[in-house]
């Protein structure tokens, strides 16, 4: 679980060899939510946040 960023006890951080699309983790305490990235032609055309 490398770490990407942690600002005021929230941690973001993706796992390695996971799924597509392209997402990553945050986590703080017992809540954790995904951010996944849509990308069509190399510009991102929607973020989907979800709790986990």
């Amino acid at each position: 679980m490398p770490k990407i960023f942690e600002y005021f006890g929230i941690l973001i951080f993706f796992y390695s060899n996971e799924h597509e699309p392209i997402h990553v983790h945050a986590k703080k305490g017992e809540f954790e939510s995904k951010a996944e990235f849509y990308i069509i032609n190399g510009e991102i055309s929607e973020i989907k946040i979800t709790n986990i």
